[in-house]
């Protein structure tokens, strides 16, 4: 495969390259390990597109292997739901591997630092290992099971395998020193008891890997090249390098990417799960919830979000990224790709009062892909407009409705507004108007130009439609801030529900597949929550980033 040169490559396929150029490898193999204990997010995805696209651009493939060594919190659900996310996103991986695919593997490793007096059985309470741990300025000290013979270590290892031992009671760690200037070399525990059932292999073990024991392990089996995580795990490299080294086994190689925080959002599963559980949301995938299946119901497209870990890009250091970017991308690709219809959510009667009968009229789907074709929109003497389209007393340089001004109607005639018809209480009733007959959008004799173009909606076909117009999940820029309870940073107005909005028939055949832009009002997605005869529709994003607006007048 050819390596591209248009763009600058980023530190790691620096290293690819290198590697590549110089024989080390002929091709080379990344993995997407995740947890299956909850749903994925936006920081997943970032990591998804780099492992997955590390190998669309070189020699090699990706597995999906899912790192399932808890299993007090793993279910089948969450993979289920990681694989769909993945496939969505436009990926496919050569292999879908588990950890604990590999436990009768990683049982016998532990066996065998055993056997080369590396690792001992500890009965160390969780306490007792973290005094014996020390602190980053002083060192550790040593268990008082640490020299235990190896005849014994086996014997009781063999004994927690059976599980003759309750959970918390022993541990496996590794022997290495406790004086380390890393702490994590600190003798790392290897093995817990855990009386759980797990998802895949019920309840045929009791002890389990530790993270640390089982990712290093599970990266030599499967021979991945290249081991990509984020920044906190730099200081795990070193036993991640002495595990593979003590076991003689393939020398994978670990390397770092920081994470990029996003603001207005929170990526931490234990808040998402907060949010889930206390009902902040509807679930894990509310389409405010900065879930991948939540930004799939909300109407994101896949090729936004790797448009939007491409421009994030990867690096060595931590910053923050404004949603906006997200919000940008989408908002350029569903300009290119969404169906425009005419929405009215607030409205307000016309009467063409010297218009008679009904007729279709043609108008495009998209103006900027000529190939999404034409609809037909039903015409008639009675519409529904937006009542903020209609002003009384207008400003100067008002190009809307209002007594006396002409306008155009999107694809039909231009109008004159003639009468207003309001209420006791003066609320604007009905609006009256005339019509140009030799006006029609497409074969205009009329002469007459007009500033102002509105949206509409004939009266007698309207569908009635509901519409959830979402806003962000949270109202200050950094809601993760440890000092203060992130809760109460949740944006009162992330949701705003119009139950009855009228739109043009064409909206009744819409799908889930499907992009719209309701003309002038923003892009949106026919939710899961539809059913015949009750169309949802959500909001992705604005037209425009109103938000940033808002929030600079402040």
């Amino acid at each position: 495969m050819a390596m591209s040169e248009e763009k600058s490559l980023n530190f790691i396929e620096e290293i690819i390259e290198n590697d590549l150029q110089s024989g080390k490898y002929d091709s080379i193999v990344t993995r997407f390990p995740p947890e299956p204990n909850g749903y994925l997010h936006l920081g997943h995805a970032s990591s998804i597109c780099l492992n997955f696209g590390l190998t669309q651009k070189y020699p090699g493939y990706t597995n999906l292997r899912f790192d399932d060594t808890n299993p007090a919190t793993e279910e089948t659900a969450y993979v289920e739901s990681i694989k769909e996310d993945v496939s969505w996103l436009g990926f496919t991986w050569k292999n879908e591997r588990y950890a604990s695919d590999y436990f009768d593997q990683l049982y016998a490793f532990a066996v065998q630092l055993i056997q080369k007096g590396l690792a001992y059985v500890d009965d160390s309470t969780p306490e007792e290992i973290a005094l014996q741990k020390g602190t980053p300025t002083t060192p550790g000290t040593d268990s008082p099971y640490r020299n235990r013979s190896i005849e014994e270590n086996l014997d009781l290892f063999t004994r927690m395998r059976n599980g003759e031992f309750p959970d918390g009671a022993r541990t496996l760690r590794a022997r290495i020193d406790m004086q380390h200037v890393n702490m994590l070399m600190r003798d790392p525990i290897l093995y817990r008891i855990k009386h759980a059932h797990h998802h895949r292999t019920g309840d045929t073990w009791c002890i389990y890997p530790m993270y640390d024991f089982a990712h290093g392990q599970s990266d030599a089996i499967e021979q991945i090249t290249h081991s990509i995580c984020t920044m906190e795990f730099v200081p795990h490299r070193e036993l991640y390098d002495w595990l593979i080294k003590q076991l003689e086994i393939y020398a994978s190689r670990q390397y770092e990417f920081a994470r990029r925080n996003i603001n207005y959002t929170v990526t931490s599963k234990r808040k998402l799960l907060q949010l889930v559980t206390e009902k902040k949301v509807t679930g894990w995938d509310d389409p405010r919830m900065p879930t991948i299946s939540g930004l799939r119901r909300r109407g994101y497209t896949p090729h936004s979000i790797r448009e939007f870990c491409d421009r994030i890009g990867i690096a060595k250091r931590d910053n923050m990224v404004d949603v906006g970017l997200l919000e940008f991308c989408v908002r350029e690709h569903l300009n290119q790709m969404a169906l425009r219809r005419m929405v009215v959510f607030d409205p307000v009667k016309l009467v063409i009062t010297d218009y008679q009968g009904e007729e279709w009229l043609n108008t495009e789907n998209n103006p900027e892909d000529p190939a999404a074709g034409s609809r037909q929109i039903p015409f008639s003497n009675t519409l529904y407009i937006e009542r903020d389209d209609f002003m009384e007393q207008p400003p100067k340089k008002y190009f809307r409705l209002a007594p006396g001004q002409m306008v155009r109607l999107k694809s039909a005639y231009i109008i004159r507004c003639d009468e207003v018809i309001k209420d006791e209480q003066g609320v604007v009733q009905e609006i009256r108007c005339s019509h140009l007959p030799n006006s029609k959008s497409g074969s205009d004799t009329s002469g007459v130009t007009v500033k102002g173009t509105l949206h509409w909606v004939s009266v007698k076909q309207a569908l009635s439609v509901e519409v959830r117009l979402y806003d962000r999940l949270f109202s200050v820029e950094d809601p993760t801030d440890e000092s203060a309870d992130f809760m109460q940073y949740l944006n009162p107005q992330s949701l705003t529900v119009l139950p009855a909005v009228y739109a043009e028939p064409a909206l009744s055949e819409a799908t889930e597949s499907e992009r719209f832009q309701f003309i002038r009002k923003g892009y949106f997605v026919l939710d899961r929550d539809s059913s015949p005869g009750r169309l949802v529709f959500n909001r992705t994003v604005g037209l425009k980033d109103t938000w940033a607006s808002a929030t600079s007048k402040k």
